[in-house]
Order: structure tokens, then sequence, then C-alpha cells
């Protein structure tokens, strides 16, 4: 009778990088944290810190964080899995996870409103896809997607639109008409119509993300509750308000369930169902939903943050239309330090809170 050879190091890692996997997908992601790290260990001691395999459990270490919205740490974790990978190459796995972690980093510098920090990240992203892959391939659109993101958070929109209808027909071709990534491009072209402000134009998209990805997760996913709030916006500009309602606490329940009362989602989703309250004068449940989003943002993000100041302007104007005007200054005062300092002086962020601020500051004067 034979022994079963030992197992290595690196095929114990391994191992638990597959069960990590498996628990995080369960729901149990402290257990899978705990996998991840005794795996890092062990290919670090094995193989180096140095190594592929080590960047491979930095960044699924990094994906938990962001989750969580522990976005220090996943940054942490990003910036050291890119470090490692910066001069890697090899077969495509290689590259992928070298494209992976440019793309991590920079989405988790665009979260947290560092703009400047992550174009050229997704800049060399999509320049190595194109050089590599070719220009019509899957890793491409991922690339050109993010970029278009990032674009449409600065409000270059007409650098946006073509990076996703590029990577809408890359990945329509490539994955079908159905595929949930060709939903995400749905998702992002009625995004951008909303930041534009071109409601009715933007319904239709968002309208198809959610068929698309509904029939292929499931209702009660956390990507179809994304592309319900999605939805919900675009009514909520034109007015249509009980419909937006309900899309948007369907996508609250989803998100409290699945991430927890403090998740950033729950955050946006809370500003939005304000904004409706607000809409219809019903001010004091506008003010708690108000209130309880910039909570959780100024958790989540520190005190000077672009989200947290989006929120602050918002309680700002209901303020500001309750006749509250010394505590609506402080403030559009507060979101306009932080716009200053972020965003481009045209920005609509900003110059819709440079109005409130003056109108006020006017007001307030001449009082």
């Amino acid at each position: 009778m034979t022994q079963n050879k030992e197992q290595s190091p690196v095929e114990i890692a391994c191992s638990l990088c597959d069960s990590a996997v498996t628990s995080y997908e369960q729901g149990r992601s402290d257990e899978a944290v705990s996998l991840f790290l005794r795996a890092l260990h062990l290919l670090e001691t094995a193989e180096g810190q140095d190594c592929p395999d080590v960047a491979a459990i930095l960044n699924n270490l990094g994906a938990i964080y962001e989750d969580r919205c522990l976005y220090a740490e996943a940054e942490e974790h990003y910036r050291r899995a890119v470090t490692i990978m910066m001069d890697a190459d090899g077969d495509d796995d290689i590259l992928r996870l070298r494209l992976q972690s440019l793309s991590n980093l920079g989405r988790i510098h665009r979260i947290q409103g560092r703009y400047s920090l992550a174009e050229p990240l997704f800049l060399q992203a999509l320049a190595l896809a194109e050089d590599r892959f070719g220009l019509d391939h899957t890793e491409v659109a991922s690339a050109l997607n993010n970029l278009g993101m990032l674009f449409k958070y600065q409000a270059r929109f007409d650098e946006a639109r073509p990076l996703y209808l590029r990577a809408l027909a890359i990945y329509e071709q490539a994955l079908g008409p159905d595929h949930a990534e060709t939903a995400s491009i749905y998702h992002n072209l009625g995004g951008l119509e909303h930041a534009a402000g071109r409601f009715a134009e933007g319904e239709p998209f968002a309208r198809r993300s959610v068929e698309i990805r509904e029939k292929a997760l499931g209702p009660d996913h956390t990507d179809v509750a994304a592309d319900k709030a999605a939805l919900a916006a675009l009514l909520d500009g034109q007015g249509k308000c009980d419909e937006a309602e309900q899309l948007y606490r369907e996508a609250l329940s989803i998100f409290e369930r699945v991430y927890g009362a403090e998740h950033y989602e729950v955050a946006v989703n809370l500003n939005n169902l304000a904004a409706i309250h607000q809409a219809r004068g019903e001010s004091e449940e506008a003010e708690r939903l108000y209130i309880r989003a910039l909570a959780i943002k100024e958790k989540i993000f520190g005190s000077e943050n672009l989200e947290v100041a989006l929120t602050a302007n918002n309680l700002g104007v209901l303020y500001q239309q309750e006749g509250r005007d010394e505590e609506a200054l402080a403030l559009f005062e507060r979101a306009m330090a932080v716009f200053e300092r972020s965003l481009d002086p045209a920005h609509p962020h900003f110059t819709a809170c440079r109005e409130n601020y003056d109108a006020l500051a006017i007001s307030v004067s001449d009082f």
C-alpha cells in the first residue's frame, strides 16, 4: 500500500486559496480572509515576496476589503500587487494578472476620488491589453469600460461615450447580447446619460441592463440591485417618483441584507431616497435619510471626500428650502472646499454647489 506524497507548501497554498474562494462565495468573508492570509504566508516563504502567485492573493484580499468598504486596506494590497506585476512578463495568464492589478488599483483610486492617480493606470492597462490581445478582445473591453467610468466621474462625457460603445460592441460580439458583462455597459451608458442630465435618454439603457442581468443572475443579486438603483435615478430625474422609490427600496433591501447597514451602496440609496422625499415636500424623512447617508459615507471615506461632499450639498439644499440658512451655508462651504480640491471648476457638481453657496451667501448678507 503506497502513501500519498506529502504536499508541498505551494500545493497547500493553492488548496487554501480554493477554500477561501468557496468560503467567500458562501458569505464567510472572515474565514476567507484567514485562509488567504495563510496561503499568502506559505507562498511568500516558498516562492518569495515578489512572485505572481503572491500578487494574485493580494488582489483577492483587496477585493474582499473593497467589498467591505475598507478602501485603505484594499489600496494597500492592490498597490503591492501592481508593484510585483509591473515588470512581470510571460504567458497570457501573467499579463491578465498584471491587467487585473492595474485595474484594481485604478478603481480604488477612482472610488476615493483620486482621479489623477487612476487615469494613468487605466491608460496603461488599455495599452497593454490592445498590444497583447488585439483591439477586439474582452480584456480590451474591460479596460475601455474602466476608463469610461473614470471619464464619467470627471464629467468628460464626450470622451466616455465612445469608450463605452466600443466596449459594448466587443462584448456583444464575443459574449453575446444577453451576457452579464454586456449588461454592465448598458448600466454605465445609462449612468453616463444620468450624469449628463439626459434622464429620458438614459432610461432605455438602464432598463436593458436590468432585463439582461435579472435573467442571468436572478432578482436578488447585488448587481441586479445596482441596475435597479441606476434605473431609479433616471426615473427620479424625470419625476417618475413612485416607480423610482419602489426600485430604490428593492435595491436597498438587497444591499442591506448582503452588505449590512453601513455599506457604500446603502448610503447611495439612502441619499437617493432622501431626494424623492425632498421632492414630495416630506422634509423630515428626507433629512433623516440624508443624515444617515452622510454618517455612513463619513465612516467609510472620512470627512474630506467627494462622496461626503455630494450628500452634504444635498442636505444643504434641503436646509435652504426650509429656511435654515446658517446650517445650509455651513454645508455648502464644506462641500465647496472638497470640490475645489478634487474637481475641475466646470464640473456640474462644482458649479451647482457654487451657485447654491453664492445665492445663499448673498441672501444671508442682505438680511
